[in-house]
């Protein structure tokens, strides 16, 4: 009798813990542009509705980015849902990351945004990306319209990509721009190949003006000390939005390493104050 009080009193101190701690995870499958996306859909307890956020990581990272994990958690201690996952060719989805463009994350992120809509607790949908994830964000916001999203959050969206891809440079490795190469190696603490595709499509987007047609609420947060999106490209998307919220984070960089609460909360702070 004993130990099962104990037990009893263990479990009821645990949920007294943030609600993060007693929040329900759910690994999820869903079908993704280039194979099934690997997905995580976290909801708060004890609700019977909720606010959802999708989550998109960057270029070469993964759900699993300490970015779009703190992004849930703090989400969740507000009781947000969030549902993050990874694009195509990253993490534990299916598909290579050679044959990865920004156009078939925009597709990914389309299918994922079906899934959450067909989930019978979700109120609204907003969206979060960081660098590539922003972009996509940005254009996914804009091709899906207004009333799709109640919020698009983006954090250092790389948008210096395309003007990069145009030019003949990723990341420092120069290429024939009129005529890119099958692939691209990259070395970013581990080698990444970069498909022809990607180049000529990121050399082609229509970044702002597609994003500019999503008129809802829009945060930007860029760190100053960013040195691989400079933040005038968060100035630049601000002055095409109509409902938009620029914060430049001084000497953040393009990770807000330096303070990485800092910048979500700003993140989380803009949706709880649109989401009430």
């Amino acid at each position: 009798m004993r130990k099962v009080f104990i037990v009893f009193l263990f479990l009821f101190m645990f949920c007294l813990l943030p609600l993060s701690a007693c929040a329900k995870s759910q690994n999820i499958l869903i079908d993704g542009d280039h194979g099934k996306l690997s997905a995580v859909l976290q909801t708060p307890d004890e609700k019977d509705s909720y606010d959802l956020v999708m989550l998109l990581h960057g270029f070469t990272s993964s759900k699993e980015d300490p970015i779009i994990k703190t992004a849930a958690e703090k989400l969740d201690q507000n009781g947000i849902a969030s549902l993050r996952f990874d694009f195509n060719g990253h993490g534990e989805s299916e598909g290579e990351f050679q044959d990865m463009t920004v156009l078939n994350e925009i597709e990914d992120a389309k299918k994922v945004y079906d899934y959450a809509k067909k989930l019978p607790q979700v109120k609204t949908i907003s969206i979060l990306g960081h660098s590539q994830g922003g972009v996509v964000s940005s254009m996914t916001a804009g091709e899906l319209g207004t009333a799709a999203f109640e919020n698009v959050v983006l954090m250092a969206p790389a948008a210096v990509l395309r003007e990069d891809s145009a030019r003949g440079s990723l990341f420092g490795v120069a290429f024939d721009p009129s005529n890119p190469p099958e692939y691209v190696e990259l070395n970013l603490g581990k080698i990444y190949r970069v498909g022809q595709n990607y180049m000529k499509v990121a050399a082609q987007l229509e970044i702002f003006e597609t994003a500019s047609k999503y008129e809802g609420n829009v945060c930007l947060i860029h760190g100053t000390s960013d040195n691989i999106v400079p933040y005038t490209y968060s100035i630049y998307y601000d002055k095409w939005y109509k409902n938009s919220e620029l914060h430049l984070l001084k000497g953040l960089d393009h990770g807000f390493s330096q303070d990485l609460n800092q910048a979500v909360d700003v993140a989380v702070n803009f949706l709880v104050g649109h989401l009430k």
